[in-house]
């Protein structure tokens, strides 16, 4: 990650401008973390972003045209939960995940 990234990063998180979907911190509590006790510290403090149901990710799918894209579960419950959050953006560095935001219109783009 850039100095630029690393930055508006902080900047967001010192405005309270930087959320966490739950999903996604269930899928980092499975990978290899650095400093496991104080990185989930670290993303606790985060604010969380709201999750949708499970039907409504499907009726999502269905009327965005997102199946068949290359983006799996939890990458639909990011953008679903984006969209239900007006003004949220979703910063993707997964190239499948980020064409998708990009399309919807949520994708973060960083000076």
């Amino acid at each position: 990650m850039s100095v630029a990234h690393q930055a508006h990063l902080r900047l967001l998180i010192e405005n309270s401008q930087l959320c966490m979907h739950p999903s996604l911190v269930a899928e980092l509590a499975l990978g290899l973390l650095p400093e496991r006790r104080k990185t989930h510290e670290y993303l606790d403090r985060l604010t969380p972003l709201s999750a949708v149901t499970l039907a409504d990710v499907r009726q999502m799918i269905e009327a965005r045209s997102l199946a068949a894209k290359g983006i799996g579960l939890t990458d639909a419950h990011l953008i679903a939960s984006c969209l239900a959050t007006p003004g949220t953006r979703l910063w993707a560095r997964d190239e499948k995940l980020g064409k998708v935001a990009e399309s919807l219109g949520i994708r973060a783009h960083f000076p």
